[in-house]
């Protein structure tokens, strides 16, 4: 692998993210990041690309880089998606003008999040990407505890608002499952949050909070 070229293997981050976030990330100007589901580290890239050029960052990504049950089935190689991961993060920290605190978290979301509220970092983080599990039930789960380590004022970002997983019809009458997509649960946080955030936009892939109270 060249040590000074990027290494991804897709664009998803190219197609959902980076329209909105060239105007979004600039705007909110976050100095401590949370990102659930780093994969490559294409959107750990950005943040460090335009974050780090005038200011020191922290940012903390929590990921098993073991796979969610559509990178099963697709029969994707995790372990070289950790690799990449890695590669591509120490370049982006080498071009940073200032310097990047970077704390890769190697567990499941809920342990990872659970144990950052227990060291006292409730309201502690401007920008919490969540990009992790598919799974409704997970990505309601995120939702809630990223929620109290979000500061006043601060930013989710939920990826694949509308990702729906594909399954054979024969399991199912459409070929998805409701419960087995974000939707759902981004709508039962949002609603049930109401009256402690307002939504700020809905791209057509992902959906922006602003946490107005604790």
């Amino acid at each position: 692998m060249n040590s000074t070229i990027y290494n991804f293997t897709n664009n998803w981050f190219e197609i959902t993210g980076r329209g909105p976030w060239d105007s979004l990330i600039p705007q909110i100007n976050p100095t401590r990041i949370l990102e659930i589901g780093s994969y490559e580290g294409a959107s750990t890239c950005y943040l460090i690309e335009k974050l780090a050029t005038s200011k020191e960052i922290e940012l903390h990504c929590i990921d098993t880089w073991e796979g969610g049950e559509e990178h099963k089935s697709a029969d994707v190689n995790m372990s070289d998606v950790e690799t990449r991961f890695h590669h591509n993060t120490k370049i982006a920290m080498n071009k940073a003008k200032k310097n990047v605190q970077l704390v890769p978290h190697k567990e499941f979301s809920d342990v990872a999040l659970s144990k950052l509220i227990t060291k006292g970092k409730e309201g502690y983080f401007d920008f919490i990407y969540i990009d992790g599990s598919h799974q409704a039930p997970d990505v309601l789960f995120d939702a809630l505890l990223s929620f109290k380590l979000l500061k006043k004022n601060g930013v989710i970002a939920f990826d694949d608002y509308l990702w729906q997983e594909q399954l054979p019809q024969e399991k199912l009458p459409y070929g998805t499952d409701p419960i087995r997509c974000p939707k759902i649960a981004i709508d039962a946080f949002t609603n049930i949050y109401c009256r402690k955030l307002r939504i700020i936009s809905i791209p057509l892939h992902q959906l922006y909070v602003q946490k107005i109270s604790d």
